[in-house]
């Protein structure tokens, strides 16, 4: 089964990357873009006995930092 894990920082964490690609954006003449946050994908493939509640700890032990980002689980069709 593949498996996506979107991680996110959570609103009010400085975002540097974030800023850093907003400002380039800036630089290269491209206007209309009000805040850029940066963020990671995570692909994994595991097996289909993989639970829902061995994913989710997975992402809050190691995939994810609890104190400052989010995550969402999602299950891609094959």
């Amino acid at each position: 089964m593949k498996v996506r894990v979107h991680v996110s920082l959570k609103n009010g964490v400085l975002d540097p990357q974030g800023r850093a690609i907003h400002h380039a954006l800036e630089g290269l003449g491209f206007s209309g873009v009000n805040d850029v946050r940066a963020g990671r994908l995570i692909e994994l493939d595991v097996a289909d006995s993989v639970t829902d509640e061995a994913l989710d700890e997975m992402c809050r032990k190691l995939l994810a930092n609890m104190v400052i980002e989010n995550y969402r689980i999602e299950k891609v069709a094959a």
